[in-house]
């Protein structure tokens, strides 16, 4: 019973601590192309003009999570990151289309959720909320994952029996 007790106590302290912890997010860089054009002409001459190319969109994105979602860190180290989100945003659509396409992978590199979206602030609102939704179970997986491979606490445990 007491060692029921003093488990359920440290885990729900080393959950409470760490949920109080905001995730931290690592934006990739986004390459977004985008093409546009247009060519006329009459019987006394034809012309017309195409632009296109690559339009980096990561700070934008970064500072619409600053925005829309504070609840996380954006963070520029991939390595310290708890998420990678990569957005990528398809230039030159009609509005209807969703041009804004975002998949959000966790720690070990799996992906929790991917999505399209028409706007830039909707894609953001969407990871967001896909990992607040995810964050607690992080959170207990890294709790559990501490608790098995520190000796420590097996001692603990053991006296306390």
């Amino acid at each position: 019973m007491r060692l029921t007790l003093v488990c359920g106590v440290v885990l729900s302290s080393v959950v409470w601590s760490a949920a109080a912890e905001k995730p931290r997010v690592y934006v990739t860089d986004s390459k977004s192309w985008e093409l546009g054009g247009g060519f006329g002409g009459t019987a006394d001459g034809f012309g017309g003009v195409a632009r296109g190319g690559d339009r980096p969109q990561t700070a934008e994105i970064i500072k619409t999570f600053g925005e829309r979602c504070p609840s996380v860190i954006v963070n520029n180290k991939k390595e310290k990151a708890d998420y990678v989100v990569l957005l990528d945003h398809e230039g030159g659509k009609d509005p209807i289309s969703r041009d804004n396409k975002v998949v959000i992978f966790d720690k070990d590199g799996d992906s929790i959720t991917s999505r399209s979206t028409r706007t830039l602030g909707n894609a953001v609102k969407d990871v967001c909320g896909a990992i607040a939704e995810d964050w607690p179970k992080q959170v207990i997986k890294a709790a559990n994952a501490k608790s098995e491979s520190d000796p420590a606490d097996a001692n603990v445990a053991r006296k306390n029996q």
